[in-house]
């Protein structure tokens, strides 16, 4: 692995774990013996102190803790889709801030993990997405994929989503966030066989980040 290097964490879908898994792969990092610093650009969803309850899991997973406004450089009070919550409170997400942010946090770490809101092509402004915030960064993407009925759709799209903007598919996790999912195995497998990237690993139904990091093969990748 390069020294300043850097990755975009999408999901295959909202409330899949994607916060959870770049946790994962922070400790992983961190394991390594790499200076390692989250990033989430857009959040929606505060507390009655502002907090936003995934900034802080981000932080206490990274090795580095760097201003808040880098790490997360748009928060937004209402846990709504990011573009509504921008438009209620009178602002509008710019990639700028977001790129120059990120810079920052690269010249401080040997790592950093950017984390996206929500799914692939999130809208985030009238003619913004997460998908052009993830062309401007220019990052190798790791895709989580919620493993519950109907996943194998929703991660063939988002792997056609990031191949049709010309990124590099860096690697895919396997989060299982139904425990009771039938016929598990035969998903995965299907998975494995439709989707271009390696599987960097299995998170178990209810794993800690710090466990699950133990077993991920992403030091590497």
């Amino acid at each position: 692995m390069s020294p300043r290097h850097a990755w975009f964490v999408t999901g295959t879908d909202t409330e899949i774990g994607k916060t959870h898994v770049a946790c994962a792969l922070l400790h992983a990092l961190r394991h390594a013996g790499q200076r390692v610093v989250a990033m989430k650009p857009i959040a929606a969803g505060t507390d009655a102190n502002g907090l936003n309850d995934d900034i802080e899991r981000l932080l206490a997973a990274s090795s580095l803790h760097p201003p808040r406004e880098l790490v997360n450089p748009y928060s937004f009070a209402a846990a709504i889709a990011p573009h509504i919550a921008a438009a209620e409170e009178g602002r509008i997400i710019e990639l700028a801030p977001i790129m120059a942010a990120f810079r920052r946090l690269q010249a401080l770490a040997d790592a950093v993990i950017v984390e996206g809101v929500g799914g692939f092509c999130v809208p985030l402004g009238e003619n913004l997405d997460t998908a052009d915030l993830a062309t401007a960064l220019q990052l190798p993407v790791i895709l989580v994929v919620g493993m519950r009925l109907g996943c194998i759709n929703h991660a063939q799209l988002t792997a056609q989503a990031i191949a049709a903007r010309g990124l590099p598919f860096a690697g895919w996790v396997a989060n299982r966030i139904d425990p009771t999912m039938s016929r598990f195995a035969e998903n995965l497998a299907a998975l494995q066989s439709r989707l271009s990237a390696p599987l960097l690993g299995v998170i178990a139904h209810g794993e800690s980040p710090v466990s699950a990091a133990r077993h991920l093969q992403f030091a590497t990748a």
